[in-house]
């Protein structure tokens, strides 16, 4: 069979995979067939190694095994610094690839040229939002809101030093372009806070997609430029959605300076807490209950208790219960959905931000689980705030409004949540698993 039909039916494969899963009822088998379509790409390459088989076998084999370990020891609340690692390892590898290209043909082509930037911006950047993902705090130096102009300055740099290494074959100059493309993904990512990591993961995966594209151009590979092509553009696609939703823009995000919340709470007031035995007697007597997913609902496991939950007020009290989710809850895009899906919630009671905003002052009762920036409403009050612009559910809408969190401190962006102390909001302390559990008890006597 001809490698060119072969790439191409490959090709399609992916951009099956893709249109797949952009349904969750189709979604589990749009990703069977894109696996099934990277093992097919992997071994079409035998066709093209010149060298001993089993050595590239012995390779295969050392990666998938470590592959399937990770994908069987990570839990599901670390998806987004497992997608980080996995996503800077890709842009590693195309940095590794273009020094192999350089050394075998003792030049360096503006292909390989860019693939080092985006491959170098891909891995250091990517590395970064791991550890601030793993809650892992960094140091670093504040520029006084001056990171556009440190970025421009980077950009600059970096441009110089690719133009300069395809003109002057210098093994100095090529390291010195691979460092400043890794200097920049670090200056680049940095000053981003957690609220806008999902943004930043689309990015950095997008970076690793046109990374992979520029190999693929260095080669002559039809399939790595197909296939990378698809991975950057949806990449940019995934973050422009974003962004718009938040009302931000990609000068905004890499620009606005990271809170880090060091302020205590205010003693002089105190948000009014409620009990897993409230919580269940108003939402049984309600009509209608929004229940509000984010990262607290993933680190305590919860999605389970709540499905349970949302089915109980359903079938036994003829509750309408509907999941709203925000675009940039959790640590990635779709953190969310792939948590209510692994809880087999129905895909009819889950909306998205559009769908479901207006619905908040026609509830009874709104069920914030574990989520808090996505509810302040200081983003669309408080011009100073990190978090101002971007789209909030209006939870204080709602006749009642349960807040499930440890604590009632800031979220991760930093900011304060003033909802907390509204009068109709009532605090549910704890573990969001056994909070929710408990609720459930009440539910079921």
């Amino acid at each position: 069979m001809n490698l060119t039909l072969f790439y191409t039916v490959i090709a399609a494969m992916f951009i099956v995979s893709i249109k797949m899963l952009s349904s969750p009822q189709t979604a589990v088998r749009g990703a069977i067939l894109g696996a099934l379509g990277m093992i097919l790409a992997i071994f079409s390459d035998f066709a093209e190694v010149e060298h001993n088989h089993w050595e590239v076998i012995a390779v295969l084999a050392a990666g998938a095994l470590t592959g399937i370990f990770i994908g069987l020891k990570i839990k599901i609340t670390e998806l987004a610094q497992m997608v980080a690692v996995l996503n800077g390892l890709g842009g590693l590898a195309a940095v590794c690839i273009s020094l192999g290209e350089t050394i075998k043909n003792l030049e360096v082509s503006w292909a390989i040229a860019a693939g080092v930037v985006a491959g170098g911006l891909a891995f250091s950047g990517s590395m970064i939002a791991f550890l601030k993902l793993q809650g892992i705090r960094i140091p670093y130096l504040q520029f006084k809101g001056a990171y556009m102009t440190v970025n421009f300055l980077m950009f600059i740099l970096t441009l110089l030093l690719a133009t300069g290494v395809c003109f002057c074959t210098s093994n100095s100059l090529f390291l010195a372009l691979v460092f400043s493309s890794l200097l920049w993904g670090v200056v680049l990512v940095m000053p981003i806070g957690g609220a806008d990591m999902p943004i930043v993961i689309s990015l950095l995966n997008s970076f690793s997609g046109w990374a992979t594209v520029m190999i693929g151009f260095a080669q002559s590979n039809i399939l790595l430029i197909s296939v990378g092509s698809l991975v950057g553009i949806g990449g940019v696609v995934l973050a422009y959605i974003m962004i718009k939703s938040m009302n931000l823009s990609f000068a905004k995000l890499f620009s606005r300076k990271m809170v880090v919340n060091t302020s205590s709470a205010d003693i002089s007031r105190l948000p009014q807490t409620g009990s897993p035995q409230d919580a269940a007697f108003v939402m049984k007597n309600a009509k209608k209950v929004i229940i509000v997913p984010g990262f607290g609902m993933a680190a305590a496991s919860a999605q389970h208790a709540l499905k349970n939950m949302g089915e109980i007020l359903k079938n036994k009290y003829g509750v309408e219960v509907k999941y709203a989710i925000h675009p940039v809850a959790g640590r990635m895009p779709g953190h969310m959905n792939v948590l209510l899906a692994e809880a087999d919630v129905s895909y009819n009671d889950i909306f998205g931000f559009e769908d479901i905003e207006r619905e908040f002052e026609l509830c009874d009762a709104a069920y914030v689980i574990g989520a808090n920036d996505i509810t302040n409403p200081k983003a669309k009050t408080d011009v100073s705030s990190p978090l101002y612009g971007m789209p909030v559910f209006d939870v204080g809408a709602a006749k009642s409004v349960f807040f499930v969190k440890r604590t009632a401190g800031a979220g991760y962006s930093g900011v304060e949540n003033p909802l907390f102390f509204e009068p109709n909001t009532f605090m549910l302390y704890g573990d969001a698993k056994k909070v929710t559990e408990e609720v459930n008890k009440f539910l079921d006597e």
